[in-house]
């Protein structure tokens, strides 16, 4: 955008805003101002742009270098209301129905400054939950509804989240008044429910229990183009084939949450349409039906904006002025708002009727036939060939001028893909059935990513059990845990056998979506069992060992399995000489087969764990990327990481028994030997094959260990490097054992979120 704020000249790109005027001082001249000295040298004494432009870094000398910031995401110390807050203690005090109330009455508290449309903030507002709740993907459970990341680069200035800027700012207000009570996250995804119930929608559901994120989510990937809207042949083998597409990501190009409405690459083809959204949805998790629910329900209120030059739109949020107050997308065009709004360049309502829950799209769409057409912004829609004066929806500000309705090419592919033109039909002829089957999909779409029922708060949460909410019964909390580890080490397993078990139970789980861990003992049943990360043919032993004793003292095979990889870690650390207890709680549940979704649970798969030393095949991406990939994953820090990694690698965990990385003489002891090893300067580390290394004693050339990229990282990358010498330490040996329990337990417990 323009800056015409008349500023002095001396604030323009490239110069200082200090110290003009004055004479020049000498090169290497001292200013000395209070207990302020710096040195000059004929440049400015303080920080410019360079170290916080968003495109600049000083690291970008170094650019194959490990970036450790995927570890640092949800850092506490960007959290400004304290280590000690507790949301779910804040929602206790929320009085929920007035909040409520509250936003059913701003939904019709049209302000002057962001007029709504029929005088009814409804399909905003429901826009602005969709497109919050709609970046979700399941292939690593990123993006979502459930952390408020909306109001965060890079979704608040994406391309498909015009005038969203708005609707966050409009339920500030409601926001300022219930203070922390209630999070962003979690009035954002009520927000577009709110609005259905106030459009006649009888909605399945609500639960709270959202936390907000306090920085953005910079290293979360998002794609690989340069350019937003770039075409969406960049992120697919074949653009033909929507399998194809790159994973884990979801929406067809950079800055879209799901298809574009114009068209594959904006040509119109709904047949070609409907096989990116067929994909598209179903990495978001969903089926055709919810699918075509989601589709039609969505459009059955509200509007797009496209009544006006797109081109004119000033900066998105990001890059605006400071004296637009975080605000973006300024339309200079005659009012730039109402009528006038700019948003996706499409411009029309859907139905006759954009403000009421009705059955509107489907009899708009089965009664007409339609063409393309270009909006007064330039983009391509569907418009109606003929249509009835009285069907045709009213204008936002003037009820006595009518406009053409209008439909996207995902809107026209509900139409001609036979499987989603024979839902359609059944949806227009049963509305009952139309409407309760997107209520449940609007359900999904908004908690998809807030893990188990256990997460969930308040008076509107369903009784009903979703299998998609990876359901686990509460399992027997009250036993002689004494007993059963005494049994288990009567067993005679070993402690490999014991800690990989355990480690490949638990580590499934993924703080982005709160699914996968431990609890439910899924590892026994399909898909997990036979996923070759979990080494099927030892897990099916170990398991033969671990069931009988679950049923013996009538506890849960998921609590039986935990306790024996707790029990291996304490035999390991005995054998060390730093004697320890690890942590156990009790109650874990075992699922069944009823309850698991085979086919969401199969992207949770490990194509690699550095932790194991495990990679399916080689990828593009580093080892040591994939690694920390996990590792935010998991919940894990680099610090636990690091000390995670090096006592795996001495209990002698790594996947298919290899050796590298098993810096010791002393296998299933738990030492800081892998530290002290990797950080010795007698060696020598040389490259073999492709990612493997030999350690070599620097005087005589002897091979006294293998490595991966994934060990030698530890020594290599300096952040890595500097917690690998703590732990190298000669005071260090009771610390590493302490600090590998402590984050073995955060592993374990990571789905215990009855716990927490």
């Amino acid at each position: 955008m323009e800056n015409n704020n008349n500023a002095d000249p001396s604030n323009s790109p490239g110069k200082c805003p200090v110290n003009h005027g004055q004479a020049p001082l000498n090169e290497g001249a001292t200013i000395v101002e209070g207990n302020h000295e710096s040195v000059s040298s004929g440049k400015c004494p303080v920080m410019h742009g360079g170290n916080t432009a968003s495109k600049s870094n000083v690291m970008s000398w170094w650019p194959n270098a490990l970036n450790l910031d995927i570890l640092h995401q949800h850092d506490t110390k960007t959290n400004p209301l304290g280590q000690t807050f507790n949301y779910q203690e804040e929602l206790k005090k929320l009085d929920i129905p007035a909040l409520k109330k509250d936003m059913h009455a701003l939904m019709t508290d049209s302000q002057d400054w962001w007029p709504a449309d029929w005088g009814h903030y409804g399909g905003l507002m429901i826009r602005l939950t969709w497109h919050s709740a709609g970046s979700y993907r399941t292939s690593d459970g990123r993006g979502g509804a459930g952390s408020g990341n909306q109001r965060f680069a890079p979704l608040n200035s994406w391309p498909d989240n015009v005038s969203l800027d708005k609707a966050r700012r409009l339920l500030w207000p409601i926001k300022k008044k219930y203070g922390n009570k209630v999070s962003w996250a979690d009035l954002i995804a009520l927000a577009g429910t709110i609005a259905y119930e106030d459009m006649g929608l009888k909605t399945y559901g609500f639960g709270f229990g959202r936390e907000d994120i306090w920085s953005p989510e910079t290293d979360t990937y998002w794609g690989a183009e340069k350019e937003w809207l770039a075409p969406s042949d960049e992120r697919y083998d074949n653009v033909d084939d929507p399998k194809t597409m790159e994973n884990p990501l979801a929406a067809v190009q950079m800055g879209l949450i799901y298809v574009n409405p114009e068209g594959v690459n904006g040509k119109q083809d709904p047949m070609k349409t409907a096989a990116q959204i067929r994909e598209t949805f179903a990495r978001m998790a969903m089926n055709d039906e919810e699918t075509v629910a989601l589709t039609a329900g969505g459009h059955t209120v509200g509007k797009t904006h496209g009544n006006g030059d797109a081109s004119l739109l000033g900066d998105d949020p990001e890059t605006a002025g400071v004296e637009e107050q975080g605000l973006g997308w300024k339309n200079p065009s005659n009012s730039g708002v109402g009528r006038y709004t700019v948003t996706s360049g499409l411009e029309g309502a859907w139905t006759t009727n954009p403000t009421k829950w009705d059955n509107g799209f489907f009899q708009m769409l089965f009664n007409h036939e339609w063409e393309p057409r270009k909006s007064p912004a330039g983009a391509w829609q569907w418009e109606p060939v003929s249509i009835k004066d009285e069907d045709r929806p009213v204008d936002v500000e003037d009820p006595s001028i009518r406009h053409n309705p209008m439909m996207t090419d995902a809107d026209m592919a509900m139409k001609v893909d036979p499987i989603y033109k024979e839902i359609s039909l059944k949806f227009m002829n049963d509305q009952a059935y139309f409407s309760e089957t997107f209520a449940r999909a609007w359900f999904k779409l908004t908690h998809r990513d807030m893990g188990p029922k256990a997460n969930y708060f308040g008076p509107d949460v369903p009784q009903e059990e979703l299998i998609w909410q990876d359901v686990v019964p509460a399992g027997k909390a009250d036993y002689d845990v004494t007993a059963v580890k005494n049994k288990i080490a009567a067993a005679n397993l070993t402690i490999p056998q014991m800690v990989n078990t355990a480690w490949d139970s638990a580590r499934t789980y993924r703080g982005s979506d709160m699914r996968g861990g431990a609890n439910g003992a899924r590892i026994r049943l399909a898909p997990q069992k036979d996923w070759e990360g979990n080494e099927p043919q030892r897990l099916s032993y170990v398991l033969s060992v671990l069931e009988p004793i679950a049923a013996e003292f009538g506890i849960s095979v998921a609590d039986t399995i935990v306790l024996a990889g707790n029990l291996g870690v304490e035999q390991a650390a005995a054998a060390a000489g730093v004697p320890v207890t690890v942590p156990f709680s009790t109650g874990r549940g075992d699922a069944t087969a009823e309850m698991t979704d085979v086919e969401s649970f199969e992207p949770l798969e490990p194509l690699a764990d550095g932790y194991r030393n495990y990679s399916k095949k080689d990828y593009v991406v580093s080892a040591e990327e994939l690694m920390l990939d996990r590792t935010q994953l998991m919940g894990l820090t680099a610090p636990e990481m690091t000390v995670l990694v090096g006592g795996m690698r001495v209990l002698g965990t790594n996947y298919g028994n290899t050796k590298h990385g098993v810096f010791t003489n002393a296998v299933g002891s738990l030492t800081n030997d892998f530290f002290i090893n990797l950080t010795d300067m007698r060696n020598s580390w040389k490259p073999t094959t492709k990612g493997l290394y030999d350690i070599c004693d620097r005087r005589t050339g002897e091979v006294k260990w293998t490595a991966t990229r994934m060990d030698l990282v530890f020594g290599s990358n300096s952040v890595l490097r500097s917690y690998s010498e703590v732990y190298a330490q000669d005071d260090s040996k009771e610390k590493f054992v302490a600090d590998f329990v402590k984050a073995w337990a955060k592993v374990m417990n990571a789905d215990r979120f009855d716990l927490k």
